[in-house]
């Protein structure tokens, strides 16, 4: 467990613990969380924790919450990647376009990464995302984040990812993605 002192937006005096998450059992929290920080409607919550549930049942699947009180305010999930999952199918073409289709093999893939806006900018998302990383067995992580100069895409460049393909589109997403990859371990500040 991982502990950090009160930073939150007040300063507050208890600590935000990172540890493992039972996902199944607190996807609502989970969802609620995710839904602030990405802006979520009720529909897409509700597609999500299908999702989520499935996604849990996945050999590998493991999750991090970070918890303030006893309340989730961040969390992160992931799995080795397996090239017939979805996620896999949609980015092979624009990874296969760019000479790196071979990054979905023997990778550790970030599902999740969300952090409630008043814990934002703390350290919480980088240390979620380093501990669930430092457990993985592959070489390698990847992930996809909106493909924007944003504080999200700011934190994985600084701990190592490159962007592998940009401009990338998921069926349904308004905004186009970018696919990221970096060796593990993360590197560190």
């Amino acid at each position: 467990m991982l502990h950090f002192p009160g930073h939150g937006p007040r300063h507050q005096p208890d600590d935000v613990v990172i540890g493992p998450l039972d996902l199944s059992a607190r996807v609502d929290e989970a969802l609620a969380v995710q839904a602030v920080a990405f802006g979520l409607g009720a529909d897409e919550v509700a597609v999500r924790r299908q999702i989520v549930l499935r996604h849990m049942t996945q050999a590998g699947a493991r999750a991090l919450g970070a918890t303030l009180r006893g309340d989730l305010v961040g969390f992160v999930y992931g799995m080795p990647n397996d090239r017939t999952h979805w996620w896999s199918t949609v980015v092979e073409p624009y990874l296969r376009a760019r000479g790196h289709d071979d990054w979905l093999d023997n990778s550790f893939v970030i599902t999740e990464l969300h952090v409630h806006p008043h814990h934002q900018n703390h350290g919480i998302g980088r240390s979620l995302i380093t501990t669930i990383t430092d457990g993985a067995t592959e070489p390698r992580s990847i992930l996809s984040a909106i493909d924007t100069d944003s504080p999200a895409r700011g934190l994985y460049h600084s701990l190592g990812y490159q962007d592998l393909a940009r401009q990338v589109l998921f069926p349904s997403a308004p905004k186009p993605y970018a696919v990221m990859g970096a060796p593990l371990p993360l590197r560190r500040r």
